[in-house]
């Protein structure tokens, strides 16, 4: 079932230009990536920072801690859209449904549901003969809470169910197919700093996150005893906070994450393994932990280091009714080579706020199935409506 994992890591993530060099690419791949995308256009801006930033209704996606220090304390709901590859393609896309609510002022839960169609395909034999047309999915649906541990301590725990059909029950090499199905847990911890004044009448704050997601076991697509691991991810960041007067506030971010998932080791002319080790039989678990085991690397410690992503983003706010976000990704060329800039504003109007995200690629050789689309994020404040 690598294969037809592959062939969705293909759709979802695009990889870099190969033809012109030999570099050694080794790309740590997983079921599901889809996972690893930003639902929301905020983040989406903000080139796909949110362990640390300031609570809204979609912070059960990035880390659930941040549900204790939601601020209005109020329910929302939230309905995100993006399409796919819509340069090429028009009917692969991602949509993202979530509700949250503000238990108290030191509690917080969030619902949320994604459904990423990969839109009509037309399947075929190893002859090249037609076997139909069918709509491969996935959806993920998850729970969150949240707690605060002290005034500006929280801790937040989320439940995900995974669903993905890919393969729509296609034989495959000989092997029936079926959905893949798995359970997976996320872990977070935030941080919120107060305001203290600096000069000229400025006040200044931090804030810091780390958050552990899609902690669990390995799914499947056939009953052949192969299973991939999901994309356990670790992301830790922090923000710093200025206002600058009663109007204007700026707020930049930063944060650093990778994948919990062993290296895919290098194989010789007959297919052994000549550098790194066989994550086959590995647990997720103990996945994880080699996945920092620089032993286990083709690349040593270098390679260690080549795996973490780099998420740079900016939020300026005007009233709290108008946001203008900038964002920077960076992804090591032999890792994938993800490199783009994003923009993107936000617009609060009564009870509605609506947020728009787009991409750009930092240079000609590096592609995503993001670029130049417009995505779209709108959240409604149910307890303000209902105020009304």
């Amino acid at each position: 079932m690598k294969k037809i994992t592959l062939l969705i890591l293909t759709v979802v993530f695009t990889l870099p230009t190969m033809a012109q060099d030999n570099l050694k690419y080794n790309v740590v791949t997983t079921a599901v990536p889809i996972l690893l995308v930003s639902p929301d256009s905020r983040a989406g801006a903000m080139g796909d920072v949110g362990v640390a930033t300031t609570p809204d209704g979609n912070s059960s996606a990035w880390n659930p801690a941040k549900l204790a220090f939601l601020e209005n304390k109020e329910a929302s709901m939230s309905l995100s859209y993006t399409p796919w590859m819509s340069r090429l393609v028009p009917d692969i896309d991602l949509a993202y449904v979530n509700y949250t609510k503000a238990l108290s002022d030191r509690q917080g839960i969030s619902t949320s549901l994604r459904y990423f169609s990969l839109g009509e395909i037309n399947f075929t034999d190893e002859g090249g003969n037609s076997l139909g047309t069918f709509n491969p999915y996935e959806f993920y649906l998850d729970v969150a809470y949240a707690l605060k541990l002290s005034d500006h301590w929280s801790a937040g725990t989320a439940l995900r169910w995974i669903y993905s059909d890919i393969a729509q029950g296609q034989v495959v090499q000989g092997l029936q197919t079926k959905p893949g199905q798995s359970g997976a847990a996320d872990l977070g911890f935030y941080y919120q700093g107060d305001y203290a004044n600096i000069k000229n009448g400025r006040r200044q704050a931090f804030s810091a996150g780390i958050a552990m997601t899609n902690l669990g076991a390995k799914i499947a697509y056939s009953e052949s005893g192969n299973s991939d691991f999901l994309p356990t991810n670790l992301r830790l960041g922090g923000g710093y906070h200025l206002e600058i007067d009663d109007y204007n506030k700026l707020s930049v971010y930063l944060d650093i994450n990778r994948l919990l998932v062993p290296t895919p080791p290098v194989l010789g002319t007959n297919g052994e393994i000549i550098a790194g080790i066989d994550s086959d039989d590995i647990t997720p678990l103990m996945g994880a932990i080699e996945s920092f085991n620089t032993g286990s690397k083709p690349g040593g410690f270098s390679e260690l280091l080549q795996e973490n992503i780099y998420n740079f983003g900016a939020e300026y706010m005007y009233n709290d009714f108008l946001f203008a976000r900038t964002g920077f990704l960076n992804e090591h060329k032999l890792k994938g080579n993800r490199q783009y800039i994003t923009l993107g504003f936000g617009l609060v109007y009564n009870v509605f706020t609506i947020d728009m995200a787009y991409l750009i690629p930092a240079s000609p050789t590096t592609r995503s199935p993001l670029e130049n689309t417009l995505r779209f994020s709108m959240r409604f404040n149910i307890d303000g409506f209902l105020a009304q």
